[in-house]
């Protein structure tokens, strides 16, 4: 009787336990694990209320047996824009020689934040102010012994004629009127043929910014005529136009890197220097010069350049983003250079300097052989500018 009764209960909790169980098919039980997947879908109610209790958990799919990942791996990822260019995939190296307050500093900023919210985080760019790399010629010969120091370089276009002589063509003296005469040249078929030289070494320019038109400061009295620059020591870079030019006004010429300019007006070493308003405001050479005389004897565009054995490394789409964003970030600084130019001559005066505005027809006169002593140099390039000018 008593294995009988035994018998029986037996029977009756089998039967409770399975009335209690959840049905085959249907949702997990409210102990289950969230974030885990059954082999078929589960309701839209209770889908819900996993999510909610497991914030953490992956959303899933309208196909529960489908993987958490996107559709496409290779699609950027949507929360690139924003984040910080120097942490990309491949991060550019752009050398540059002034500090992080010039206006190409700053539109090279705006490049590198560009190409990496344009390219989901596959590339960035970190920019190097104040010759961190080298200076201009520094930086060019790295670009031409693809040493890797750096990928990108923002320097003037003359800068290049060392490797390219042709690129001086920008840097005549007194060729341009004004900003928007000099931006259409760099823009211009003239321009491009200098620049077909410097592929073949490693460089292939991309846009064109703006260091504005270059002026002499000096420490010893205001600048009215060549014939005050005579014997100056003046600070150039190492650019065989602008040194033609400071000699053809009489001054005696010595280049020497950017970022150690500073320093040596400080010391004495030299007794002048010329450069841009920008730069000569942005980079706090009115403290180490008392003078400023507005020559604009020579327009100073700038080459946006890229090692062609980083170029290469790009794809069709990312090489597309790169070049879009450099003519982009181009148009920045030439409006950042313009502005400047106009409304730091205040700044330079409030900040003690001595400004004058010399008769410029002497200056112009004195450097006219800057261009005939150089015709072979320039070969056709000469008559190709000289039809540009006339067709404006």
């Amino acid at each position: 009787m008593k294995k009988l009764l035994a018998v029986s209960l037996a029977a009756m909790m089998v039967l409770g336990i399975t009335a209690c169980g959840a049905p085959a098919g249907g949702a997990p039980a409210a102990g289950a694990d969230a974030g885990a997947q059954t082999q078929e879908a589960a309701p839209a109610a209770d889908a819900a209320a996993a999510e909610t209790k497991d914030a953490a958990a992956p959303a899933e799919s309208a196909d529960a047996a489908a993987p958490a990942e996107s559709a496409d791996a290779t699609a950027p990822a949507a929360d690139a824009a924003g984040g910080d260019p120097t942490t990309a995939e491949l991060v550019l190296k752009i050398g540059i020689s002034t500090n992080e307050e010039d206006p190409r500093a700053i539109a090279a900023t705006q490049f590198a934040q560009e190409i990496y919210d344009k390219t989901g985080g596959a590339v960035g760019a970190q920019v190097y102010p104040s010759g961190q790399l080298g200076g201009d010629a520094d930086l060019i010969n790295s670009l031409a012994l693809d040493s890797g120091t750096a990928d990108i370089i923002i320097t003037d276009a003359s800068n290049f004629a060392t490797y390219e002589p042709k690129m001086g063509i920008s840097a005549l003296p007194f060729q341009f009127a004004d900003f928007e005469e000099a931006w259409a040249f760099m823009d211009s078929d003239v321009e491009a043929k200098a620049e077909e030289g410097l592929l073949s070494q490693n460089m292939r320019v991309l846009a064109h910014y703006c260091n504005g038109f270059r002026c002499v400061t000096n420490s010893k009295g205001a600048v009215e005529s060549p014939a005050d620059m005579k014997g100056m020591l003046i600070r150039t870079p190492e650019n065989p136009v602008i040194m033609a030019t400071m000699s053809a006004l009489g001054a005696n010429p010595q280049p020497l890197a950017f970022n150690e300019l500073y320093q040596a007006l400080q010391q004495g070493t030299y007794d002048a220097q010329e450069n841009p308003i920008p730069v000569i405001y942005n980079n706090n050479l009115y403290e180490v010069q008392q003078y400023l005389s507005v020559t604009n004897h020579i327009y100073s565009g700038m080459c946006f350049t890229i090692a062609e054995s980083t170029w290469n490394k790009l794809t069709a789409d990312q090489q597309a983003v790169v070049a879009e964003a450099a003519k982009n970030s181009a148009d920045a600084d030439r409006k950042m250079n313009k502005e400047q130019t106009d409304s730091l001559v205040s700044n330079l005066e409030a900040a003690g300097m001595k400004i004058n505005y010399p008769d410029l027809k002497p200056f112009a006169d004195a450097t006219a052989s800057v261009l005939t002593d150089n015709a072979a140099t320039y070969g056709t390039l000469l008559d190709d500018l000289a039809a540009w000018k006339a067709a404006r």
